[in-house]
């Protein structure tokens, strides 16, 4: 039993958070030595760090815990960083954790990672691969995982942290780096800010993250000035009708042949009212009506996912909606139908100066080759919220699949798994080195002294 089992092990049966505290600290002098290393080539520190940093990745990746519920993840993260000598204050956003390191005059740069899992259960069969479970709110129980990467996205920031607080003499500035909550939810950056994130320590100058891809070759990132993700939003519907017997349709209002017209025009919205330029998407996800052959219910629920750009574009969706659903119950007179709409997360868009920057600082730590222009993506990420309070941002994207793995997905015609996937997981040394240098990299050149 290594030192990453008794810290499980005793938190597990109920020592007090100090204990806790302690024995995480322990797990994070063995796998992140306190030695400062001399300035020098960033590939040289990482591989002495390197066999420290694997314990670390596979100590987080053992202990996934899901949104709102990162408790030890956040105390993992939080005592690393203060053996570190960051100035660490807890409990941000729910469990969020902002680490802060003022090294002489300068700019501020925020670096951010994420600590929050998803309810999925793994099986990519690794031996270190993730066994732990959960309670849904269902009452079904299943398995829990870092099937998008923050297990690297952690690891990654705390190797860099780590370089950045042994090597103070080659920055000057203040460091911030934070552990965001609830990611996965698109909770997490709103609830920190809503908590005084840039109020009560500092707004930063630049802010900067990456995200682990799950197609991209291990050792290269992906990056793309301007719009990268999107506008995620949640749209629920309740068509309503008059209930009946499936025998006599006409002393009925039928939901179900509502819904069925609604989902047709739905469609006709981003091909009819959207610029062919205006890229959109709306999708029904979910539909349920109806308990038996024979019976006309009283309503039909769907459950839509709109994805956009733009706020132009974003309202016009949502409008668009909104009147095709009323729309479709005038036309079969039945009662107008309730439309709920949950905000999900703003999109990001990376800033186009801070963008050419990196692309050159990238290139200059990678190799030019390394550095492939990446394409938008109708997927979400709150860090866009970082950017939406004013701060210039960008999120690239990592690598994290070695060249002889693609090729056999390849050769068996078959696409990696993508991220969320169970059977996902990333190659580590490959990934992190790649993460480590590049924002190493990105942090010294913000914060040149």
């Amino acid at each position: 039993m290594d030192v990453s089992d008794r810290v499980w092990l005793r938190f597990g049966c109920g020592c007090s958070v100090n204990r806790f505290l302690f024995a995480v600290a322990a797990s994070v002098l063995i796998a992140l030595p306190l030695t400062a290393q001399p300035p020098g080539d960033v590939s040289a520190w990482f591989d002495k760090q390197l066999p420290g940093l694997v314990e670390t990745y596979r100590w987080l990746h053992t202990h996934p815990e899901v949104s709102f519920q990162e408790e030890q993840t956040a105390a993992f993260v939080a005592q690393a960083w203060r053996d570190m000598g960051f100035r660490v204050t807890t409990g941000v956003g729910g469990h969020g954790v902002v680490g802060l390191i003022n090294n002489g005059g300068g700019p501020t740069l925020m670096l951010r990672c994420d600590l929050d899992a998803l309810p999925v259960t793994e099986q990519t069969q690794l031996p270190y691969a993730s066994s732990r479970t959960i309670e849904l709110p269902s009452g079904a129980t299943t398995g829990v995982m870092h099937a998008c990467g923050h297990d690297i996205h952690m690891t990654n920031l705390i190797a860099t942290s780590r370089y950045l607080a042994d090597h103070r003499d080659l920055w000057s500035g203040t460091l911030m780096v934070i552990a965001q909550p609830a990611e996965e939810r698109g909770a997490g950056a709103k609830a920190m800010l809503e908590d005084g994130l840039f109020e009560r320590f500092a707004k930063p100058d630049f802010a900067v993250a990456l995200h682990c891809s799950g197609s991209k070759r291990a050792g290269e990132i992906g990056l793309l000035s301007g719009y990268a993700l999107a506008n995620v939003d949640s749209v629920d519907i309740l068509v309503k009708g008059r209930g009946g017997h499936g025998s006599q349709p006409h002393t009925a209002i039928d939901p179900i042949v509502q819904a069925a017209h609604l989902v047709i025009a739905l469609q006709s919205i981003v091909s009819r009212e959207l610029r062919p330029i205006d890229p959109a998407v709306v999708t029904v996800g979910s539909i349920h009506g109806g308990t038996k052959h024979n019976i006309i219910d009283d309503d039909c629920a769907l459950q839509l996912t709109v994805r956009s750009y733009s706020d132009e574009v974003r309202s016009k969706v949502l409008d668009a909606i909104r009147r095709k659903a009323k729309a479709v119950a005038v036309s079969f007179g039945a009662p107008e139908p309730e439309v709920r709409m949950s905000e999900g997360t703003p999109s990001l868009r990376n800033d186009a100066d801070l963008t050419a920057r990196l692309r050159k600082v990238f290139q200059r730590s990678i190799g030019a080759e390394n550095v492939v222009q990446d394409e938008p993506s109708m997927g979400g990420e709150d860090f866009s919220r970082y950017g939406r309070a004013g701060v210039p941002i960008v999120m690239y994207w990592l690598g994290t699949i070695s060249q002889s793995r693609l090729d056999r997905f390849e050769q068996l015609g078959v696409p990696p798994p993508s991220l969320h996937s169970s059977q996902y997981y990333p190659d580590v040394e490959p990934s992190l080195r790649t993460g480590v240098m590049t924002m190493t990299a990105a942090a010294l050149d913000l914060l040149k002294k």
